[in-house]
């Protein structure tokens, strides 16, 4: 195939053949090092929940095989020749997003993640009408204007999920103007998004609260992450006693559920902003919406730009994902603890491990 003439350079990494949720080892082809592309020796990648809807095919959209991961850190080894602001050595992430069209409002925004043409990192279609594979692999060619920077100050390891959990909470975050000091938060859900959501909140002086399902995630939301309240959302005492309380709710769950008893906890004039994926629709009652002013809406990773920005928040602020480090062999049994949300709070691969054997 012509559009793939140039993609000589052998690569191994780990796919989904089929929509068992499982991946086996693979190998493929990348592109050559164009002139505005960077090479990635890939160290890290962070399992994100959207790489297990993709593997089991839950959105109907998945091209198999499939080679999930886009929370990828690495260094660079080879620059092309129109690249300036890389050079080899640096330690550099990819996110979600692989390719946009750069001539819409939102590419001349840096508002990528918005255009209508995006293509992410993995299962997407490159401008070469290649399929484009993630980071569950040992190298990654990128174009230079979808590579970020990794503070020095950060981990390769722990700021990996901050290239998707991470910016996907900071995004509306920003946004919704909610960096306001002693102004109360809502997380519901305490995984991989809901953790870091915390934590911004907690760096910027909110009053934070978690909204749960699993009691027994108390001790650990208030001990860990030093939560000021949290609520169990399957008891109703602790849902009323918490009405019109909350300035501002993040949703990261990415299961089936109702909006209704969660928007009651918002004050009037409350906004919430929904960051998980659930494969079916979420029930959205009108009256909690109605009688409380209260505002609805949706937020999906973010641009370049403000990924750039959010790891600098990050480095300055000394906030890192909370990881457990998995060996690439151990990927499906973590696929399964993550089906099952058995994970503080954020599974990432040691990718180099594999060439340290």
């Amino acid at each position: 195939m012509e559009a793939t003439a140039n993609h000589t350079q052998i690569v191994t990494g780990w796919a989904g053949k089929d929509s068992s949720g499982k991946v086996t080892p693979h190998v493929f082809k990348r592109r050559e090092n164009g002139p505005e592309d960077v090479t990635i020796k890939v160290q890290f990648c962070g399992m994100c929940h959207t790489d297990l809807h993709y593997l089991k095919n839950d959105w109907g959209i998945t091209m198999y095989p499939i080679v999930p991961g886009h929370e990828i850190t690495g260094i660079i080894t080879k620059v092309g020749l129109n690249v300036t602001n890389f050079k080899v050595g640096d330690r550099v992430g990819v996110g979600c997003i692989y390719a946009s069209c750069l001539n819409c409002e939102f590419c001349e925004a840096s508002e990528e993640n918005y255009c209508d043409q995006v293509q992410f990192t993995y299962n997407g279609i490159f401008w070469d009408g290649s399929i484009t594979y993630g980071g569950y692999s040992e190298m990654l060619v990128a174009n230079n204007r979808y590579v970020v920077r990794i503070p020095e100050s950060l981990p390769l390891d722990a700021a990996a999920p901050l290239l998707c959990a991470g910016i996907t909470v900071y995004s509306p975050m920003k946004h919704h103007n909610m960096f306001q000091a002693g102004k109360k938060l809502g997380v519901v859900g305490l995984g991989g998004l809901g953790h870091v959501a915390v934590k911004f909140g907690k760096a910027f002086g909110l009053h934070v609260t978690v909204i749960s399902t699993s009691p027994n995630k108390e001790k650990e939301a208030k001990e860990r992450l030093n939560v000021d309240g949290f609520i169990v959302s399957t008891d109703p005492k602790q849902m009323q006693a918490a009405s019109r309380s909350l300035d501002y709710i993040i949703d990261t769950v990415s299961a089936k559920h109702s909006l209704g008893p969660i928007l009651e906890l918002l004050k009037v004039n409350g906004k919430m902003v929904l960051v998980g994926a659930p494969d079916k629709p979420v029930d959205l009652p009108s009256f909690p919406l109605i009688f409380g002013k209260r505002t609805v809406s949706g937020s999906m990773t973010g641009g370049i730009k403000e990924t750039q920005e959010m790891l600098d928040v990050c480095a300055k602020h000394n906030i890192k994902s909370d990881i457990e480090i998995v060996t690439p062999e151990y990927i499906n049994d973590a696929l399964a603890r993550l089906a099952r949300n058995d994970v503080r709070y954020r599974f990432v691969i040691d990718i180099a491990s594999k060439s340290k054997l």
